[in-house]
């Protein structure tokens, strides 16, 4: 049987569905499933005017997908099971109502509450004034402008191979006039009655000048996965804490507190392992270890991963953060001097691969743990106890 495509978004040819559904009775060569369906529409009222969303379900795992937000996810539900974190920020926010520059330039926590958000493409980490590179582009901003950027392109893919695959394609554009071209491909696909969903980007330079670029997954979990004892499992060969603030909890970056007022951020770095594959798991598991959250990522495309713990009150926000990148969030400028900014030719392009799985019992957990066990035996893992210049 054939795939069916169905166009959401096409800005060159002045396409656009505001309200659409497509489930088991509209596309019944696709599955008669009656679990699955499609739904776009577009939200109303408040800083949530305007976003379109885009809710995937696959009869077992539904994910709420954001092209008005670079295609980012944000949240999910798997058999009753949520998936996100409470931010303070409590819907999606139009990209119009955020402005990257105010706060000394951190206004991109003003729309921050996504399952998965992206942090680039022309920059991430933290604000300031890079004097290399562009000058129009100097000033940068928190994690970039490609979260707050709109998919000039979107549509969906119903493919019956193998039980039945749905694929969510979106196109974001980043550039200016005299500044940096740089155009994200981005597709989310999920099979049926499955636990897991998988993204697959691409980054291309379709100008005419050389440009650098940064890209980083910003992948946000809160409860019921984070909680008081929670575990962080990752095979690796070398890390170190971000800064002074992360190393005082060196000892204890596995494991995670309860919500705790007052709390500031700590972050991380790792130099991953990966498996016979080439992939990387990183798994956060409740306190008894009957539920995980999976995130297996192509080392080779992904060769940085962040572990970000903001374990504050729940009201300001209880979150980890697993983070995959082709670099590490610290200022642009440090990481061009380390070798970890992309520079693309024009026409060159660079691709990603990440899936997450949701676990929900102990053997499916045991079954991952044993696997990364198994990879941390492979070589011994050099913990740094401070900030090491190789990561930061």
């Amino acid at each position: 049987m054939k795939s069916t495509t169905v166009l959401f978004t096409d800005v060159s040819s002045q396409t656009w569905i505001e309200e659409t559904l497509l489930n088991a009775e509209t596309h019944s060569d696709f599955s008669r499933d009656p679990g699955w369906f499609i739904q776009k529409q577009q939200l109303h009222g408040g800083t949530s005017e305007g976003v379109d969303l885009i809710t995937v379900n696959n009869g077992a795992l539904s994910l709420s997908i954001l092209p008005t937000r670079g295609m980012g996810v944000w949240k999910g539900d798997f058999k009753g099971t949520p998936l996100g974190w409470e931010s303070p920020v409590k819907s999606p926010v139009n990209p119009a109502y955020v402005n990257l520059s105010e706060r000394g330039g951190l206004g991109w926590l003003s729309g921050f509450n996504e399952l998965i958000c992206r942090c680039g493409l022309i920059s991430n980490g933290p604000p300031g004034r890079d004097p290399s590179g562009n000058p129009l582009e100097s000033d940068l901003t928190l994690h970039g402008r490609i979260a707050n950027t709109p998919a000039h392109f979107v549509s969906v893919t119903l493919d019956p191979e193998d039980g039945g695959w749905i694929r969510i394609t979106g196109r974001v554009g980043e550039g200016m006039l005299f500044g940096s071209q740089l155009l994200l491909e981005s597709t989310l696909e999920t099979q049926l009655g499955s636990n897991k969903f998988r993204i697959r980007d691409r980054v291309t330079n379709p100008g005419a000048d050389n440009v650098e670029s940064e890209l980083l997954y910003h992948i946000n979990v809160g409860a019921p996965f984070l909680e008081e004892g929670a575990q962080f499992s990752l095979p690796f060969a070398e890390m170190a804490p971000r800064d002074p603030r992360a190393a005082e909890g060196i000892k204890e970056f596995k494991t995670y507190l309860g919500p705790t007022s007052g709390y500031a951020e700590q972050a991380y770095y790792f130099e991953p392992v990966a498996d016979e594959n080439g992939f990387s798991p990183a798994l956060l598991t409740n306190r008894r270890g009957g539920m995980g959250f999976l995130v297996d990522f192509k080392k080779s495309t992904l060769p940085c991963f962040t572990l970000w713990k903001n374990t504050q009150s729940e009201a300001s926000g209880y979150v980890t953060g697993l983070e995959p990148g082709i670099n590490f969030p610290n200022f642009r400028a440090d990481e061009r001097e380390r070798g970890r900014v992309k520079n693309l030719d024009p026409g060159d392009s660079y691709e990603t691969e990440f899936e997450v799985s949701i676990l929900n019992n102990s053997n499916s957990v045991d079954a991952v743990r044993q696997k990364i066990t198994k990879l941390t035996e492979q070589a011994p893992a050099v913990i740094h106890s401070a900030p090491h210049s190789r990561f930061s």
